[in-house]
């Protein structure tokens, strides 16, 4: 088996970064784990919603969206270059 050849972050994002983001699915109930239980409160989602991320080449999240069209059309609002990761 032919090893696969890995990245460092500093490598991946200079493959399209600042333009390149991309876009996946992530658990609601992962996001209301990063944040405090009075952050938590303020936010509108159920734990077993799924949510969308949009993330920098270099794998920083950037924003969360409720759904996919929102995160793809905030991306492009803010002169980004959107791919779909699954």
């Amino acid at each position: 088996m032919t090893p696969t050849p890995r990245l460092t972050t500093e490598a991946f994002a200079g493959l399209g970064a600042p333009d390149l983001v991309y876009v996946r699915e992530i658990s609601a109930a992962d996001v209301l784990a990063e944040v405090t239980a009075e952050e938590a409160v303020r936010l509108d989602i159920e734990p077993d919603q799924t949510l969308y991320a949009v993330h920098g080449a270099d794998g920083q999240r950037l924003a969360v969206m409720a759904d996919r069209e929102t995160a793809f059309a905030a991306a492009v609002a803010h002169e980004l270059a959107p791919v779909s990761v699954h």
